[in-house]
């Protein structure tokens, strides 16, 4: 089982306090909102968790069966969605499914790439180029993308942005489907994607 804790979180830049004593510890099987308005620290906190930042003051740790994860496991057990994350514009589909497995060790074949990309709604877009996908049909791919580790930490932030209806049903889904064998956090401050998890997390 996969660990995720938190500790008195502090961050700042500068004189500007962004986190203010954020604590919380989550397991394999748990979900957690973390909501507050526009500048409240979302983001940053989600930055922080991926190791892609340090707190000012506190700590986080990763852990399996108790175990603390260094760095290199983190990041191969670990994805995350972001509206704000970009794709290879020049490739197609399959193609930045490939790139993105290799980065992360793997090697993904026809039958897989097509199983991924209809399990997002994007069957049969595969050959197209995704510099002529829709804002929408980007968001579908970058869950095919975070989801070909399998990860045991999902990182989705503002989880449903640029998505139609049947694309945030989609989402639901997986959120559901992974659920049991990941962490969640979704950074949000829209009630809707709120109801995706089970526990919440609030920023000022």
């Amino acid at each position: 089982m996969y660990q995720l804790k938190a500790e008195h979180v502090f961050k700042r830049f500068g004189s500007r306090k962004v986190l203010n004593d954020i604590s919380f510890e989550l397991r394999t099987g748990d979900s957690m909102a973390v909501v507050g308005p526009n500048g409240s620290g979302k983001s940053t906190l989600l930055m922080l968790l991926l190791a892609s930042g340090r707190p000012t003051r506190g700590t986080i740790e990763y852990a399996l069966d108790s175990k603390p994860l260094d760095d290199s496991a983190v990041r191969s057990a670990t994805s995350l969605v972001s509206p704000y994350l970009n794709l290879y514009d020049t490739l197609t589909a399959e193609e930045n499914l490939i790139f993105f497995a290799a980065v992360s060790g793997r090697s993904i074949q026809g039958k897989e790439i097509n199983a991924m990309l209809t399990r997002v709604g994007l069957e049969g877009r595969g050959p197209d180029q995704v510099g002529a996908y829709s804002s929408g049909m980007k968001q579908r791919l970058k869950y095919a993308v975070a989801l070909l580790n399998r990860p045991a930490y999902l990182f989705l932030d503002e989880p449903t942005s640029n998505l139609d209806e049947d694309g945030k049903r989609i989402v639901a889904d997986l959120i559901e489907e992974y659920r049991s064998q990941s962490i969640i956090v979704i950074a949000t401050n829209e009630p809707e994607e709120q109801r995706l998890a089970r526990t919440v997390c609030r920023v000022a």
